[in-house]
């Protein structure tokens, strides 16, 4: 990644990744260059090349996911393979701990994780190297809207659309939270990653009819300290599970993978 130029595949055109490749054209990260989008959907807009995911492993040096947990699931490994570094914005794919093993093992090409719609991770990987956390808790709040999920039935999901109080959706652990809320809780495979214990981690899960904005409170407790983060995100007018500001935390990841600096603003 040492050369003047880069080439950048964006995997996905949706709300994340439509705002990624405007911003990459728009020169956020110098010497990066947009050649390729991938996505399943025609889009009769694109501003490069709509491509197959095999042409744009052959014309790019990164694939930036911006596509979804079963995506990465599908892709990731013959990405890197390819010799192509492959940044991930669907964290929760890596909690099933086969892919992760396998991408682990994976290569030449390298993998990163962006940290998404949160931060405060360095710190708390940061304590979690002196010595292991008793808890962590991940509680995030969120329009109902956005919480309804395919796999649920029609008095669940209606339940939940026209709650008029916040109500919990779900309780458990992290790796089970991403399985089920894909597309919401990246966020609880991040801190899992961050405190390196995806059994250790609880996540709560509210739906609130006047969350304009997504709630996101973690709380960790262990020999180094108590820790608390409380992160208030505007939700994306194009898909309100996924936070406006995700995708300019992906170009700061991408930043950071290519070692240039980022002039996002």
């Amino acid at each position: 990644m040492s050369g003047a130029d880069t080439r950048v595949a964006v995997l996905g055109y949706g709300s994340i990744g439509r705002v990624v490749a405007a911003r990459l054209l728009d020169g956020a990260i110098p010497g990066a260059r947009l050649v390729a989008i991938v996505d399943q959907r025609p889009q009769a807009d694109a501003p490069v090349p709509q491509t197959d995911l095999d042409d744009a492993i052959a014309d790019s040096d990164v694939i930036v996911e911006c596509a979804g947990q079963s995506v990465v699931a599908e892709h990731a490994e013959r990405i890197l393979a390819a010799g192509r570094d492959l940044l991930i914005s669907s964290a929760g794919a890596l909690v099933d701990p086969d892919l992760a093993r396998r991408l682990r093992a994976g290569g030449p090409g390298r993998v990163l994780c962006t940290s998404g719609a949160i931060g405060g991770l360095d710190l708390l990987a940061a304590a979690a190297d002196a010595a292991p956390f008793e808890t962590v808790i991940v509680r995030t709040t969120k329009k109902p809207a956005a919480l309804v999920q395919p796999w649920m039935d029609a008095e669940r999901a209606a339940a939940i659309a026209t709650a008029s109080a916040p109500m919990t959706v779900f309780e458990g652990d992290a790796a089970e939270a991403a399985r089920l809320f894909p597309r919401s809780l990246n966020v609880a495979a991040a801190v899992s990653f961050a405190v390196r214990d995806l059994d250790l981690v609880r996540v709560q899960l509210i739906a609130a009819p006047d969350a304009d904005l997504t709630r996101h409170e973690i709380t960790a407790a262990g020999p180094m300290g108590r820790y608390r983060f409380e992160i208030e995100n505007l939700p994306s007018a194009d898909n309100p599970r996924t936070s406006a500001v995700v995708p300019y935390a992906v170009l700061r990841s991408l930043a950071t993978l290519l070692r240039r600096p980022a002039l996002i603003g």
